[in-house]
């Protein structure tokens, strides 16, 4: 065993020990968290504005501080890229993670000097947290890569801005430098087509032994390897031992995975996002990842079901239950206040708290009431491939409302395969019996012939790709929604693929 590897193998048990500890007592860790928040941000203009000096509570904070979402945050952020300080957070932040909105182009979080830490430090311990494990060490002599946006920053009056994995790119320990990849050169290389074929030819003939991205994005990565070498990831790389995902479910891409890798090689899921690092998987052995209880972000949730509802009630940690689908709300020590990061999740467990993300509370399905969400479109599709044994490269859904043969509306399903099925009828069937067994509504449409069966529509080779890239999202932390409660992607698509 080298030396790294035995330093990683202590370091990893001394971490795993800390996790626990703060893991074992959350009432606690989020009650300092929370204390800790009010006090620093008290004579913000933010903390002067919601009276943060009289709050010495939960419920004074929940009387005081509306949720709120980018769009009615943004005056106070406005302020902040302003240039001006002590408005969210004290001083001014290190950072703004820029990220794409829906309703309001860019949007620019802030990253301060106490909260820039807790990305890194979580990314790390979900490395450590399976040393700690597993005692496996072994590929921290390899090489690693991870697939991410340009580390290239602009500066805002003052303030250097960038893509979240651009600016994480930054604080990579000195000790992985040697084994990071690729190159600062390539890795600045904007346009992602381009930038995937510099990786491949600076990785091809290298030690691979972790790789992490977004699971789309690796996966064009291994396709464009296989089709150079003609070999399986797992041949070209022995030593490949880990991947490290995040932001999109892998279940979907988990059999094409193992075809183009040839073997199964562990996961890690990570759930970063520009407003904080919420969530790693700590457990081989466990369902879902815990809840960054630490971090200096104290969570609130409110049931989706009730989300829209007036004065829906909010959920501190200590109140929530597993299998309950969720809309996170976070505070932040970058200065965000019950934050609606847009994010559904369920518990898998209490003890620790450990979460799945379940969907986004604007990407569903409700156009006739049935509010299907995230989770429950991809598990329909991965029963159903299962039962057939396709492989999905990525799909897409939307309601059509107005059928052109004035036949019942229905979802219709954009698949792109690997390879195209036999027999589609029966994929759809399976996709469907999933689908109403897990939501009653959708149940009672069909059952109530308000809705038909589920349809298919196929998304050739590289039609998602082309998609992204014709809405300049190709590639980086972009994610394709799996679903919208309109048509605006599917009609793009239905053009681009000359349906």
């Amino acid at each position: 065993m080298s030396l790294k590897a035995l330093g990683a193998k202590v370091f990893a048990k001394r971490i795993r020990k800390k996790v626990d500890k703060w893991a074992s007592d959350p009432l606690k860790t989020q009650e300092t968290v929370f204390k800790n928040l009010i006090e620093t941000a008290k004579h913000t203009v933010f903390g002067e504005d919601h009276k943060f000096q009289s709050i010495n509570t939960y419920a004074d904070f929940a009387k005081h501080v509306p949720i709120r979402d980018y769009e009615e945050l943004k005056p106070y952020v406005n302020r902040v890229v302003a240039g001006e300080k002590d408005i969210l957070w004290p001083g001014k932040p290190l950072y703004f993670a820029k990220t794409s909105g829906t309703t309001s182009g860019a949007k620019y979080i802030p990253l301060t000097k106490e909260s820039m830490p807790t990305h890194v430090k979580a990314a790390r311990n979900a490395i450590l947290c399976y040393i700690a494990e597993t005692g496996k060490t072994g590929f921290v002599n390899g090489k690693m890569i991870f697939l991410q946006g340009s580390p290239e920053l602009d500066e805002e009056n003052g303030v250097m801005l960038g893509r979240l994995s651009g600016i994480v790119a930054h604080y990579v320990p000195k000790y992985l430098q040697k084994n990071r990849m690729p190159s600062w050169e390539t890795n600045c290389i904007e346009d992602w087509e381009q930038k995937v074929d510099a990786i491949v030819e600076e990785t091809v003939d290298q030690n691979m032994t972790i790789i992490s991205g977004i699971p789309p994005w690796v996966q064009m990565y291994f396709e464009k390897l296989q089709k150079k070498t003609n070999k399986t990831i797992g041949e070209l790389f022995k030593g490949f031992e880990l991947f490290i995902y995040g932001g999109v479910n892998f279940e979907p891409y988990k059999s094409t995975f193992e075809k183009l890798i040839g073997r199964k090689v562990a996961g890690i899921e990570l759930y970063p996002a520009s407003e904080g690092f919420f969530a790693f998987q700590d457990s081989q052995k466990e369902k879902g990842m815990l809840l960054q209880l630490d971090s200096g972000m104290f969570y609130e949730f409110v049931k989706a079901d009730e989300f829209f509802e007036d004065n829906a009630k909010r959920l501190t940690i200590g109140e929530v239950e597993t299998g309950v689908n969720y809309v996170m709300l976070v505070s932040t020590n970058a200065g965000l206040w019950a934050y609606n990061v847009g994010d559904t999740v369920m518990f898998t467990s209490t003890s620790p708290y450990r979460v799945v993300v379940s969907g986004r509370i604007k990407h569903f399905i409700s156009a006739f009431g049935e509010h299907v969400i995230g989770k429950e479109v991809e598990q329909a599709l991965k029963e159903g491939a299962d039962a057939l044994g396709v492989m999905i490269n990525d799909f897409t859904v939307a309601p059509q409302v107005n059928p052109n043969d004035s036949d019942l509306p229905y979802h219709e399903w954009f698949i792109e395969f690997q390879e195209t099925p036999e027999n589609v009828d029966r994929l759809v069937l399976e996709i469907e019996k999933s689908l109403r067994n897990q939501n009653s509504y959708y149940d009672d449409l069909i059952e109530g012939k308000i809705l038909r069966t589920l349809k298919i529509t196929i998304v050739p080779k590289d039609g998602f790709k082309n998609y992204m890239k014709s809405i300049g999202k190709l590639g980086g932390q972009n994610k394709l929604p799996r679903l919208s409660n309109d048509r605006n992607i599917a009609d793009r698509l239905t053009t681009i693929i000359g349906k």
